[in-house]
């Protein structure tokens, strides 16, 4: 039956064709660093967890496995767990490589790419020949992280996440006395504590010590800046590396490089260089992107994960998460978002694709989910996402998560008004939710993008169902994602971006 079909409906007598233009979406490739000046931390993420035998620390691996949308490793028990927990059928020809979550229907996750450089400040634009900043106007620094340094700013210390590993064993052959480290990010705010020790629900603190420094090395820092830590000799990178190696196991090494980081980088804070840095800086390389909102993803939903497995299938509560890399090539290279847009997601879960929009592109992000238990994870992560943009010093974009149904909810339906781009997830929305969806675009205005999954179109090779509004507002492109770019499945698929017409 037609969408508002009847008597009245003055779109039902001669629906208009619509053009539909069918575009193979690459993967993105990695941008390859000038240096790479390790080959243990360029391998794992910074927040990994710990794989390696106890007493040691943990070795050299290809980048581990993770529950998380974002680059990191944690550990296999809960990535087990809650594949476990989901009631999906696995993917036909599945990668043995490719471990991703596999939950029913819905949608997120990630790809790390090897080592970032200063380069990555800048995305390529096409714009004749030439390279520019994607967004000039966008400022990166959180003015108040610099000038209100919060004692008593309240975060998740890795040593405070829930675990269910009681077995811990210190690494690099230390005491349960003198596993405990802090570390300084670039910013005058406090330190984060960490503990050297070995266990599968716990953070691998040496490859996140490892990860940080080189992460603030290749962006917060100049090339002569940066020299005391990216030094091939002597810097603290390298300092760190050779202590962790297996083959020498220097825990006294290691904590005194660390220490030696941290005075070096609150030097450098306090004489103002690191928010001079920021104020020339107009964007974040989607690594450093990742690997913040993997740290706020691993100390808040992973150890509740299985939360997200409670949903009925064959409804609207589905639960699913499109990965890191599609989100960036959608908001970042498709719809090219600026930070004085407004991005709405509507069945935002967690709220992964709210707070990478809100930090990657630095716009006003709505969400709104209606599933309990996924609310109370977003929350969760919106207070911790907070903490950690002060700790690294950077501005996000305004955030707003909202709970019940988005058809009724005031802020969101205010929001679409406003919205340049809008995700609806639709891969399990049931026919009535989307047709309820093409009533609400009524109220979008011209050039708004819609991303989902389903398109809201019916195809033009089809004679039949035709979706008269849908056909009337929205002008329709269809693309195809590839594999490791859902939760739900290891393979491509199709997705649309529909954009509003002019009235």
């Amino acid at each position: 039956m037609p969408l508002l079909g009847g008597k009245g409906n003055k779109f039902k007598a001669d629906p208009p064709k619509i053009r539909i233009e069918r575009v193979a979406v690459e993967r993105p490739t990695p941008v390859k660093p000038k240096t790479k000046p390790s080959s243990l931390a360029s391998k794992t993420a910074s927040s990994s967890r710990a794989a390696s035998t106890p007493g040691s620390s943990p070795k050299p691996s290809p980048r581990p496995k993770s529950h998380s949308p974002y680059p990191s490793s944690s550990d296999e028990k809960r990535l087990e767990r809650k594949r476990k927990a989901a009631p999906s059928t696995p993917a036909k020809n599945k990668s043995p490589t490719n471990n991703r979550i596999a939950f029913d229907k819905d949608s997120d996750n990630e790809d790390d790419g090897g080592w970032m450089n200063l380069d990555t400040r800048k995305r390529q634009r096409k714009s004749g020949d030439s390279e520019q900043l994607s967004d000039p106007n966008r400022k990166l620094r959180n003015v108040q992280a610099y000038e209100e340094p919060e004692a008593g700013l309240k975060f998740i210390h890795a040593p405070d996440i829930p675990s269910q590993d009681t077995k811990l064993v210190p690494v690099m052959g230390g005491t349960m006395d003198d596993v405990a480290i802090e570390i300084q990010y670039p910013s005058p705010q406090p330190r984060e504590r960490y503990e050297l020790v070995w266990g599968k629900d716990k953070i691998d603190a040496v490859q996140a010590s490892i990860r940080i420094v080189q992460l603030v090395a290749e962006n917060y820092l100049s090339g002569d800046e940066a020299e005391p830590f990216t030094n091939q000799t002597n810097g603290f990178i390298r300092r760190l590396e050779k202590a962790s190696n297996r083959n020498i196991q220097d825990l006294a090494g290691f904590k005194s490089a660390i220490r030696e980081y941290n005075q070096s980088l609150l030097a450098l804070i306090e004489d103002g260089v690191i928010a001079k840095n920021l104020d020339k800086m107009h964007e974040l390389p989607a690594h450093l992107v990742a690997f913040i909102l993997d740290q706020v993803y691993d100390r808040t939903v992973a150890p509740k994960v299985d939360l997200l497995s409670k949903y009925e299938n064959g409804t609207d509560y589905v639960y699913g998460e499109l990965l890191h890399p599609f989100i960036t090539k959608l908001l970042v290279e498709q719809t090219k978002m600026t930070s004085d847009q407004v991005f709405v997601d509507l069945g935002s879960g967690v709220g992964n694709v709210v707070l990478q929009a809100a930090l990657e592109v630095g716009c006003e992000a709505v969400g709104c989910e209606m599933m309990e238990n996924a609310c109370n994870l977003a929350d969760a992560q919106a207070k911790e996402f907070d903490a950690r943009c002060k700790l690294w010093g950077i501005q996000a974009g305004k955030v707003q998560l909202e709970r019940g149904d988005f058809r009724k909810n005031p802020v969101v339906l205010k929001a679409l008004q406003r919205a340049d781009v809008v995700l609806v997830n639709n891969k399990a929305f049931t026919s009535q939710l989307n047709d309820d969806l093409v009533r609400m675009f009524l109220d979008l205005k011209p050039g708004c993008k819609v991303i989902s999954l389903r398109s809201f179109v019916t195809d033009f090779k089809s004679s039949h169902n035709i979706n008269d509004v849908g056909s009337t507002i929205l002008d329709v492109e269809e693309f195809a994602y590839p594999e490791g770019f859902v939760s739900w499945t290891n393979a491509g698929g199709p997705y649309f971006i529909s954009t509003r017409k002019g009235v």
